[in-house]
């Protein structure tokens, strides 16, 4: 499989032509160099996962004294990025100085074909999972809120993350799943290590095996050099298999071997090879129903379902729904250019009232539509909410509908209070504009305004409080 970019540097044009081929067939990028004057500033702007430099370009000059300098650059400005030395003489003092000065290995002209990938591309692997590893504190963090059903899980995943226990994920779409997988990893003693993700949806069964046990050179056609699978790349670490009801029934006896032994073996080869992982599955489906089915494997579940954990759906959570959404709102104004973006009272009870279908994921979605159509104040009409309803509709599904509180008077004083406030914030607080706006006396809101413990104002002179 094609991925990662690699730079060469050598001054033989045969070499590097012949070089662009051989490795063009497994690194997505490749880029060449004839000499290392701009090797610095293109590792800078390429930042490739492995370089090939020659240790000699000037005519006559074989000590390796260019390639041991360039090096040395190489190392001090990027301490973790591979090198790999290229020469053609088999000098093994030249080798040994190299590596003491941080070569990741070292290759002798003329080369081995398959030697020369296997090195390239292990050193590859190696780079890609170490920036898997680092990458493991970034990303989202779990918004738990107040709720005392979230501050229940936070506690429970507390406890379980610093387990190795097999853990299940469940709920709807867009609640979060892979987010409190990151956080159970976030949370374990196996923070500072890979947690390797992988959408088991997405694999097809032809490349199920290969894809998570690996394969040896030559297993299949186009198997060129050997490849560690997700379970060898997680080693150590945490795996974290996504819709994992999505698996074919008839991968699934595999994969419960491989959970059950703590081992893979790769495909085209007879050795196993022992695994250290945490294991983390999520899933949106009723894995029961589809035992009862035929289509999931009862002992497989068993297997994953050591621990289960299920997040609510975003209707559950309604306390974070407008804290959500404005750290939403402050994302994408960021990202839209935008200084300021402000959210109506309005719009904030839309969105509390709003049944969420599609959970977070359309939450966010939603406020991002708003902040690339709206101005400075995003309002009630600029929330796209009744997009999956028409959509459902036309489906001839039944769409959930708004959640009401069960205290009607209290919901229509509030929906009122946020109503008037919209229209004293549209007009700069004059009382007289507002009622105008609004459809009703002066008289009646000042009365209205004296219950919500407002004032408002009769000119400009005057603040609203």
């Amino acid at each position: 499989m094609k991925k990662g970019k690699i730079l060469v540097v050598d001054d033989n044009k045969g070499i590097r032509d012949a070089l662009k081929i051989l490795l063009g067939g497994y690194f997505a990028q490749v880029q060449t160099l004839q000499s290392p004057v701009s090797l610095m500033s293109t590792a800078e702007s390429m930042m490739p996962d492995v370089i090939l430099l020659d240790m000699n370009f000037k005519t006559d000059i074989n000590s390796g004294n260019e390639g041991l300098f360039w090096l040395s650059e190489l190392k001090k400005r990027w301490p973790e990025m591979p090198v790999v030395l290229f020469t053609a003489y088999a000098d093994i003092a030249l080798a040994v100085e190299g590596m003491k000065r941080g070569a990741a290995d070292f290759v002798v002209k003329p080369w081995d074909n398959d030697k020369l990938i296997e090195t390239l591309t292990g050193i590859r692997d190696r780079k890609v999972n170490a920036r898997i590893s680092a990458n493991v504190n970034e990303g989202p963090h779990m918004f738990w809120g107040e709720g005392s059903e979230m501050q229940q899980l936070r506690h429970n995943v507390e406890r379980i993350a610093s387990t190795d226990a097999t853990v299940l994920i469940t709920g709807e779409n867009g609640t979060g799943k892979d987010v409190l997988a990151h956080e159970i990893q976030r949370l374990s003693g196996r923070a500072d290590k890979a947690m390797v993700c992988v959408d088991a949806g997405a694999i097809t069964e032809t490349l199920f095996e290969s894809e998570l046990f690996g394969h040896v050179k030559g297993a299949f056609t186009d198997a060129k050099s050997d490849h560690p699978g997700k379970f060898e790349q997680a080693d150590g670490g945490t795996l974290f298999l996504d819709e994992i009801a999505n698996i074919p029934v008839q991968s699934q006896a595999k994969l419960l071997r491989a959970i059950q032994s703590r081992s893979v073996t790769r495909v085209g080869d007879t050795k196993s090879i022992p695994v250290d992982i945490r294991l983390i599955c999520a899933t949106n489906a009723d894995i029961p129903a589809m035992i009862r089915d035929g289509l999931f494997r009862e002992d497989l579940y068993y297997r994953l379902n050591t621990i289960s954990v299920e997040l609510p759906p975003l209707r559950r959570r309604k306390e974070i729904i407008v804290p959500l959404a404005m750290q939403f709102l402050s994302e994408f104004a960021g990202k839209y250019g935008r200084e300021a973006v402000s959210m109506s009272p309005m719009a904030k009870v839309e969105l509390e009232s709003y049944a969420w279908p599609g959970n977070i994921r359309e939450l966010e979605n939603a406020i991002e539509s708003a902040v690339a159509l709206c101005g400075d104040q995003l309002s009630a009409d600029c929330l796209p909410l009744r997009v999956g309803q028409v959509r459902a509709e036309e489906r001839g599904e039944e769409y959930p509908k708004k959640e009401v509180p069960h205290n009607l008077k209290l919901y229509l004083k509030q929906q009122e209070d946020a109503i008037i406030q919209e229209a004293l914030d549209k007009f700069n607080g004059r009382k007289e504009k507002a009622a105008q706006y609004l459809g009703i006396s002066d008289r009646t809101l000042r009365y209205k305004l004296s219950n919500m413990g407002k004032t408002g104002k009769d000119n400009d002179s005057e603040e609203l409080e």
